[in-house]
């Protein structure tokens, strides 16, 4: 039977596998950036940026997630309704209580982050909060609680710097050779063949690393909904609370790509989510599908 922390050890693995890939992917571009430049001291950056990004990635990410949501510590007499649930729901799921955060923004949303349970937090929008009925809200917390328990906030946080790294790297490097970065001598000394793999390399990284980080996988939310609907023993608060955040057209305020992939819901709104192309490539399953896995297709 399916339990809060049955894909846990799994996640921990794919978390190591998204690193040696990351770490793979950015030692190529450096290689294919210091033999465009004949510069073997680029490949040496290359892999001490690699090295010290994994590391800092995995014990730092939470603080710059937090940071670039623009979340506050939810410390007010206000907050004391949210601190109770999100405490009550810990203790029922064996877990110590995350650190809280509200982000003020209208659109209701909500995200967890941090390296494990005992580093993490979990942050809403000001908007959930006006929007929900306590059973809403329990039923997103222990969706939020559920990614804590599996380690999907490892996983999913930890991507967020090593996406930005690639493609930071290879937007850099094609900038300075598409400006003549490199004397003409050294362009007729290469192999054309080489130099053509090279630059196809640093053009596709950004898109090998965001392809990386869509194989988190949109599973993990219906995992954590049904994990949610485990802890709460009433999945229709879930599913209640996604009717009401999918009837909500306007994006975050501070949504962008690179922790979209955190929130319970797509933070740029439903209508980015309706063309074909863009369904494919998201990080979230439809929440209309989301509901009907938590109370039936008859819903």
């Amino acid at each position: 039977m399916a339990t809060l922390y049955t894909h846990k050890d799994e996640n921990v693995a794919k978390t190591w596998v998204l690193m040696s890939a990351f770490f793979a992917v950015v030692i190529a571009v450096g290689w294919a950036v210091s033999w465009y430049y004949n510069n073997p001291g680029i490949l040496i950056v290359a892999v001490i940026l690699a090295v010290v990004t994994n590391i800092w990635s995995y014990w730092y990410s939470d603080s710059l997630v937090i940071a670039m949501a623009g979340a506050k510590p939810a410390d007010g007499p206000e907050y004391l309704d949210l601190n109770r649930v999100v405490e009550n729901l810990a203790i029922t799921a064996g877990l110590p209580k995350p650190k809280v955060y509200v982000i003020d923004d209208p659109a209701p949303n909500a995200f967890a982050t941090g390296r494990d349970a005992k580093h993490a937090a979990v942050a809403v929008t000001s908007g959930l909060l006006n929007m929900m009925e306590r059973s809403e809200l329990e039923g997103v917390i222990a969706h939020e609680l559920s990614h804590v328990g599996n380690r999907d906030i490892l996983l999913s946080t930890v991507a967020v710097v090593l996406v930005g790294l690639v493609t930071i790297i290879s937007d850099f490097f094609l900038r300075s050779m598409f400006w003549g970065g490199r004397d003409r001598d050294d362009r007729e000394g290469k192999n054309p063949l080489v130099a053509i793999l090279a630059i196809v390399m640093i053009v596709l990284a950004p898109i090998l690393a965001t392809l990386l980080q869509l194989a988190i996988s949109r599973k993990r939310e219906y995992l954590a909904d049904a994990s949610g609907a485990l802890l709460t023993r009433y999945p229709e608060g879930l599913a209640s609370a996604l009717r009401k955040i999918g009837a909500y057209s306007q994006p975050l305020e501070r949504a962008n790509n690179a922790t979209a992939h955190l929130y319970i819901s797509n933070p740029f709104g439903p209508q980015a989510a309706k063309s074909f192309l863009i369904r494919l490539f998201s990080t979230h399953p439809p929440i209309e599908d989301r509901i009907k896995a938590l109370v039936g297709s008859n819903d």
